[in-house]
């Protein structure tokens, strides 16, 4: 019996989970806005706290900063600095750096003592958009970028943080904010790769190509804009240059995550997996707890037939809780590989009693292909039968998929649906499928007799 199709492992889902986790954070997590340097005669320099505050933050000893600042703010006998925003920005500041639950709702009160005051507007912006509060962030930047206060280092900093989280929903308007930015301040190498970003969803290929290029001119081998560059070639079809690429980067950076990661599927696209191994086993050695690591290890080991391995690997990310999907159909597809179609069974079952989870139809199908070909060798038509009928919603009949369903319906002793199924095999195999045709050829004759 012919095995089910299988799903070619791309760069989107081989190592996207990796790039997301291991790649640099696009928003920094305490590189908001310095603390303390405010207009002097807002600050009132003659208060001791204040004076003594301040040094503290100069040297980022934030710890006996916090707690001068919440003595000036909520312990000051005279209340005199309850409302004061600049030093509720500068408590904020050191509470977000702390990593402080208090942070937002501090900076949201320098805010309301100030509503013309930009940098709590921007730092609560950036603090929000890193804790994936997309929407509340956007209204925060949005305020930063128009509140009249003459600070256009900040104001770039707010349209480039709007750019960033526009560039996946709406990169027009990612474009459009990045623009308002350069013109207010000199370009970074974080536009440049911006730049290119957006110029690749737009599918403007040699746009980006060449905003990479002199990102990596600027910075040569940088391991963020070789991986970025490496994966438009690999969508460009070149390979071999992304490799080459990759090989050089890699020398000057050997312990890269990223860059690994990269070239492994680069190297798995061309088909040169024994060789991807090797550096995705070391890239799992140094982070053996990250699951995008381990299951891309598997897949590799999957992809080379050495199936025990790769089901040792997948069979430590499922657990009775997992929801992805495609996880399950990736262990199931090397359970099947193993002949343990039972437990392939079981785990596709689970996969796809919610269709919508699949995040491609390429990727559904694949499950139900999976599903058909392990009830089958299950001895369970009915749920092959099913399968299949999923599969066809999104996919179109295929050599293996027609096989299927003739045995199925013969099994079920439904012999004209049989009949239909074989001969409609039998027309699209082409001889790619002997011992198949073979029994297609046997069994005909013998339906046709039972009618």
């Amino acid at each position: 019996m012919p095995p089910p199709e299988q799903r070619r492992y791309t760069l989107p889902t081989a190592l996207s989970a990796i790039v997301c986790v291991l790649l640099l954070a696009t928003i920094p997590a305490h590189a908001q806005l310095p603390a303390g340097t405010t207009d002097a005669a807002q600050q009132a320099p003659e208060d001791p706290l204040r004076i003594q505050a301040n040094a503290a933050l100069e040297k980022q000893d934030y710890r006996t900063a916090l707690k001068l600042l919440t003595l000036l703010v909520e312990k000051s006998p005279s209340g005199s600095h309850e409302d004061d925003p600049h030093i509720l920005y500068d408590l904020a500041f050191t509470q977000d750096a702390l990593d402080l639950p208090a942070a937002a709702d501090t900076y949201r009160r320098a805010i309301a003592a100030d509503p013309k005051f930009l940098d709590p507007h921007l730092a609560l912006g950036l603090l929000l958009a890193r804790t994936g509060k997309s929407s509340e962030a956007r209204t925060e930047l949005l305020s930063a970028t128009t509140v009249p206060a003459e600070n256009p280092p900040l104001k770039a900093r707010a349209y480039r943080a709007l750019a960033h989280l526009d560039q996946a929903s709406n990169p027009e308007a990612a474009r459009t904010e990045l623009l308002a930015a350069l013109k207010l301040s000199p370009e970074t190498p974080d536009d440049t790769l911006l730049t290119a970003e957006l110029a690749e969803s737009a599918n403007d290929l040699p746009a980006a190509e060449a905003a990479y290029r002199r990102a990596l001119k600027a910075s040569p081998a940088d391991p963020q804009a070789t991986a970025a560059l490496a994966h438009l070639l690999l969508r460009q079809q070149k390979p071999a240059e992304a490799e080459s690429l990759l090989t050089t980067a890699l020398a000057k950076h050997p312990s890269d995550p990223t860059l690994s990661a990269q070239l492994a599927t680069v190297l798995t696209e061309q088909d040169k997996v024994a060789q991807a191994i090797p550096l995705v086993e070391k890239l799992h050695t140094a982070n053996p707890e990250n699951p995008a690591v381990t299951r891309l290890l598997a897949r590799l080991y999957d992809r080379d037939k050495q199936y025990d391995k790769a089901d040792a690997f997948f069979a430590s990310l499922v657990t009775p809780a997992t929801a992805d999907p495609t996880l399950l159909d990736d262990r199931a597809a090397t359970l099947i590989h193993l002949k343990r179609y039972a437990e392939a069974q079981t785990l596709l079952k689970r996969a796809l009693a919610n269709p919508s989870a699949f995040p491609s139809k390429d990727d559904l199908g694949a499950a139900a292909s999976h599903l058909a070909f392990a009830a089958s060798q299950n001895n369970d038509p009915q749920t092959s039968l099913q399968a299949l009928t999923l599969r066809a919603t999104v996919l179109p009949q295929s050599p293996s998929s027609l096989f299927l369903t003739a045995i199925a319906y013969d099994k079920l002793h439904q012999i004209k649906q049989a009949i239909n199924a074989y001969q409609r095999f039998l027309s699209v195999a082409n001889g790619q499928y002997p011992d198949e045709e073979w029994e297609a050829r046997h069994r005909l004759p013998a339906l046709a007799h039972t009618k």
